[in-house]
């Protein structure tokens, strides 16, 4: 067995360190998680400057998304052997750069390269990040504290980024929705030696997995790359059954070199763990059904209700502040419930939002009955899953697995979340087509079909999630963890008054 550096159990000595450590982590995922949306305001712009054609203007997103799932796994593994301190620097810088290099950019070509480059970035710099706090912070309440409000943050990303992109490219431009995270990414990696503590594995093998890194790393990307295409292309095109085959040959391929391999890229033991495989599914499926909610949202109020780009981001405020929220109070009913419980209850809220999304009407929609409602109690749901879920999937695991682990729930997530929207825009693109084709004169009423239909399916995800969350996450792991929070509070409680 490899051994560990001196410090790989290490953790940061006061509160007030901590503290630091945890703001600094939170601040960089809200630029990462905002990076997936925030572009999608100014794409408009985007594509009347660069002479974007429609097709290729949807690659702005999907390069980004293509190779932050095709790379998140391989980055995770990175962490845990190159060192997690490391790997979260050098992926703000990879980040930040091409960031730059993207508002800086005069052709399509040029911002898609770019943009690709940032998801490269960002799966290096999120896994990390994750398995830094993981590590940091004492398992229990400590540590549900502090993936609460990780939580609460990455959340809340995805619809601030949707606000902070109307404002960005209304005020100024839509170079500036790049602009802004060079600074931050760079003042965070200069703050990063002096505020987290490094730690690795190190002697693994004395060598690095290089044929289980690639064919993970281009399996991965080449599904991703077949589901976000198959959206413009079909899912019974050549190219997409192609791209499909490929990545499942590939993916064959890296589990063959594992199992023969002496030191793993990713060791499958870890999926010995029954709560860590359930929690994957299950985050699979928190994507397929959420990732869509902010896309099918955003048509909705900007193509059916006219809503500018800001009044667009301010309608997501409630929904922000309503994650925000429910992170914090799921990090504590985590430590008194355990994480099965919470997790249940986020995926059925999140499931009955969307089925009330699936209600909206055409063309004289309302906010307050029907956008506000369904959102804040999506929001509530998404805080109670998305913190339990990342929480049970580190449950158990070594602190030498911590980046794998951070890894693969991220790449399950991102994964999911670019398979449900590939599918629901798929089954609401096709609804709008039929209304249309079949004499209907109203676009609006024929796009909100699409939409409702699109929120119904992704409901039924999140049903299926709050089942299976019953089914494969371990209720013994669950009441451990509660038991351990209570144990590791007592002691410190008993420490202070004695």
């Amino acid at each position: 067995m490899s051994s560990l550096s001196p410090t790989e159990n290490a953790t940061l000595s006061t509160p007030r360190a901590k503290n630091l450590a945890l703001l600094l982590l939170a601040m960089t995922q809200f630029v990462i998680v905002i990076d997936a949306s925030i572009v999608n305001v100014a794409l408009p712009s985007i594509g009347a400057h660069l002479h974007f054609s429609r097709d290729d203007l949807t690659w702005v997103v999907n390069s980004y998304t293509l190779t932050f799932g095709g790379f998140l796994l391989l980055g995770g593994r990175m962490a845990d052997l190159l060192g997690r301190r490391r790997m979260f620097m050098l992926g703000l810088v990879v980040f930040s750069l091409a960031s730059l290099g993207g508002g800086l950019a005069q052709s399509e070509t040029w911002l898609i390269a770019a943009r690709a480059v940032q998801g490269l970035g960002a799966a290096i710099v999120s896994p990390a990040a994750l398995s830094i706090i993981t590590t940091t912070f004492a398992d229990g309440a400590e540590r549900n504290r502090a993936l609460g409000i990780w939580g609460a943050v990455a959340g809340a990303g995805g619809a601030a980024g949707v606000l902070l992109g109307g404002i960005l490219t209304s005020g100024l431009s839509w170079r500036w929705v790049l602009f802004v995270n060079v600074p931050i990414g760079l003042i965070a990696a200069t703050m990063a030696p002096r505020t987290l503590a490094e730690s690795r594995r190190e002697n693994a093998g004395g060598s690095f997995d290089i044929p289980g890194a690639v064919t993970v790393t281009v399996g991965l990307a080449l599904l991703v790359y077949a589901v976000v295409d198959a959206v413009n292309v079909g899912w019974g095109s050549t190219r997409t059954i192609a791209c499909l085959a490929g990545a499942g040959l590939l993916l064959i391929a890296f589990v063959v070199i594992e199992l023969r391999g002496d030191d793993p890229l990713m060791p499958f033991s870890i999926f010995r763990l029954r709560t860590l495989r359930g929690a994957n599914i299950v985050g699979l499926l928190i994507g397929m059904s959420l990732f869509s909610m902010f896309f099918f949202i955003s048509l909705y109020l900007q193509d059916v209700m006219h809503y500018t780009p800001i009044q667009t981001g301010i309608a997501y405020l409630p929904l922000a502040v309503g994650i925000i929220v429910s992170a914090g109070l799921a990090a504590q009913l985590v430590t008194r419930l355990g994480f099965k419980i919470p997790l249940t209850i986020g995926m059925i809220l999140i499931a009955v939002g969307l089925f009330w999304f699936a209600q909206v009407p055409a063309p004289h929609g309302s906010y307050v009955s029907d956008i506000l409602g369904p959102s804040l109690l999506a929001a509530v749901g998404l805080g109670f899953a998305f913190v339990p879920v990342t929480i049970a999937a580190v449950t158990g695991t070594k602190p030498h697995e911590a980046g794998l682990a951070s890894g693969l729930i991220n790449t399950s997530q991102q994964i999911g979340g670019a398979l449900g929207l590939a599918i629901l825009a798929t089954v609401a693109n096709s609804r709008t087509q039929d209304i249309l084709t079949a004499g209907a004169h109203n676009t609006a009423i024929a796009l909100t079909k699409g939409f409702d239909r699109a929120f119904l399916i992704g409901g039924g995800f999140a049903v299926l999630g709050a089942i299976l969350t019953m089914l494969l996450i371990s209720s013994k792991d669950s009441r451990d963890h509660t038991n351990a929070a209570s144990s590791i509070h007592a002691a410190v409680a008993h420490a202070a008054t004695g």
